[in-house]
């Protein structure tokens, strides 16, 4: 269990990943949005409010996983018609690569004072922005895994000649779940997203680490 002087960075921890899943997921909105598909707007989900991006079992798991060192949790799909759009499965892909790349952009902002030494030297705005980066990071490279429900298996699909994409998600649809729970269960995203998620702090805030449980 969390000590007591863990207490506020645990607190510290879940703002953070509230904030980063709901741009994440808005992403996804306004993507969607803008290349003609209507519904994220008529579920009111092209907004910041992150009563409208937080889904409360990701969220509790998050909390409760985050004190025995996992950090496991989620947002709510943004849900789509792809119908609606022009050219569906560009646009499909697009919409799906948003969240992550939300994710990187969100990273680079933060990572900007600590490159260019904006905030002070052990200071709890310091540790705030870090830990920041690092968890967007990982978002970004976790959501970018290729196995289904994840953003990188719609965005494999759409770089796939047609008929392989169709086999790939045909393979996700009936498997996707299952390699999912297994990548959880088994750890691997541990060896999978950390190393490059670590490597990409290190580019974009010069001489920053962050110690990997």
């Amino acid at each position: 269990m969390v000590q007591f002087t863990d207490l506020g960075k645990w607190v510290e921890f879940i703002l953070l990943f509230v904030v980063s899943i709901t741009i994440h997921e808005f992403a996804h909105a306004f993507a969607a949005d803008r290349l003609g598909d209507d519904t994220p707007r008529s579920q009111g989900r092209v907004t910041l409010n992150p009563i409208d991006h937080i889904d409360p079992i990701g969220l509790a798991a998050m909390a409760i996983s985050q004190l025995i060192g996992t950090g496991i949790g989620w947002g709510r799909p943004v849900m789509t018609t792809p119908r609606n759009f022009k050219h569906p499965r560009r646009a499909t892909m697009i919409v799906a690569f948003a969240g992550p790349f939300s994710n990187l952009l969100q990273a680079i902002v933060m990572a900007l004072p600590l490159r260019y030494g904006w905030v002070q030297d052990g200071s709890n705005a310091e540790r705030v922005l870090l830990d920041g980066v690092f968890l967007n990071c990982i978002l970004l490279f976790f959501n970018m895994i290729p196995i289904g429900p994840l953003d990188g298996a719609k965005v494999l699909a759409g770089v796939l000649h047609e008929k392989d994409a169709e086999m790939f998600e045909r393979f996700m649809r009936q498997f996707g779940i299952a390699l999912f729970i297994l990548l959880i269960t088994t750890h691997a995203t541990r060896y999978i997203v950390m190393p490059p998620a670590a490597g990409l702090l290190s580019k974009l805030a010069p001489g920053y680490y962050v110690e990997q449980r």
